[in-house]
């Protein structure tokens, strides 16, 4: 596995999310925040499904053009950010919450059968109970699907937690 847990960038090392927990979340999330830079210089940030390989990959549906890919194609290097369980304190002005942010390279143009693996993953992961029926949908869709890889660098994690009293 490439891809490393470096949490020394976080500013408050008070609130570090161990790795383990990290690695939960990126398993186990419905969706994150993909951010990249568009076509136009600009942020660009937008919720998505995502899969991630267990290793030091992550996979993302989408339709075969529009803004993200533009992005991607002149600025491949994008971050993810995953948000876990939230706790608003509102007596405390305050949040309690887990998140990771990875970062890496995202890819197009992926082989046909890494494509199709994705698309499995994807199925197993948000639609477990209907497995046959997604292989059908993935192969009768699979021409207007495209796969964004990510091919991740590195991650950290984040939390907060308040003391009991």
């Amino acid at each position: 596995m490439n891809m490393k847990y470096i949490n020394d960038t976080v500013r408050r090392q008070d609130r570090l999310l161990d790795e383990a927990r990290s690695r939960e979340l990126l398993e186990t999330a419905e969706y994150g925040v993909l951010s990249m830079v568009d076509d136009d210089g600009q942020a660009y940030g937008i919720p998505v499904n995502f899969v991630w390989d267990g290793e030091d990959k992550i996979y993302i549906h989408c339709a075969p053009e529009g803004r993200k890919l533009r992005a991607i194609a002149n600025h491949p290097k994008v971050s993810l950010c995953v948000v876990g369980r939230t706790h608003l304190l509102p007596k405390n002005f305050t949040t309690e919450y887990e998140s990771v942010i990875v970062f890496g390279e995202a890819r197009t143009g992926l082989p046909e059968e890494e494509r199709m693996h994705a698309l499995h993953l994807l199925i197993d992961k948000l639609s477990p109970d209907y497995k046959e029926i997604g292989d059908k949908y993935a192969h009768a869709s699979f021409h207007r699907t495209e796969i964004i890889r990510i091919d991740v660098t590195d991650y950290s994690g984040k939390c907060k937690r308040m003391k009991k009293a």
